[in-house]
């Protein structure tokens, strides 16, 4: 008759291993629920409330550039290709901007335009991943339009 101790013998893990491992294990481009406005509570899925995200946040940049007096000398018609970040405390900032040599000609204060429009946002809820709170980018096409 044979008999082996190893069948007792238990491997320790420690904690910091298991979350290493665990952090690698999920895709953290892919959130749980994205960011929101309170206005977004109403959508069930996840897509629903990335379209309702994503709309609040271009009707509310759009509007802030209309109530502004903007005279240009030539007509623009521009897709300005703007990069955002939502912190993991709600805090929206504009990383980059990606506007035509002409826009920037005819509005060369558009940059400063768009960063005061996300001063007057409503309160924004951060995405969430796995019930935790992360920080999230995105980029948001805008058209801009100026007769």
């Amino acid at each position: 008759m044979l008999t082996s101790c190893e069948y007792f013998n238990v491997k320790k893990t420690s904690s910091e291993a298991i979350l290493k491992e665990e952090l690698q294990t999920f895709n953290w481009n892919d959130v749980d629920v994205y960011p929101s406005f309170s206005l977004c509570d109403y959508s069930i899925t996840k897509q629903e409330r990335q379209v309702c995200f994503q709309h609040t946040l271009t009707t509310h940049i759009n509007d802030y550039l209309q109530k502004e007096i903007i005279v240009v000398s030539q007509d623009i018609n521009d897709t300005l290709m703007l990069e955002f970040k939502v912190s993991k405390t709600g805090t929206l900032s504009l990383l980059k901007s990606k506007i035509d040599s002409l826009t920037i000609n005819e509005i060369p204060n558009i940059q400063n335009l768009l960063n005061k429009s996300l001063d007057s946002l409503p309160k924004i809820y951060p995405a969430l991943k796995r019930g935790q709170q992360v920080t999230t980018a995105f980029n948001l096409p805008i058209i801009i339009h100026v007769d």
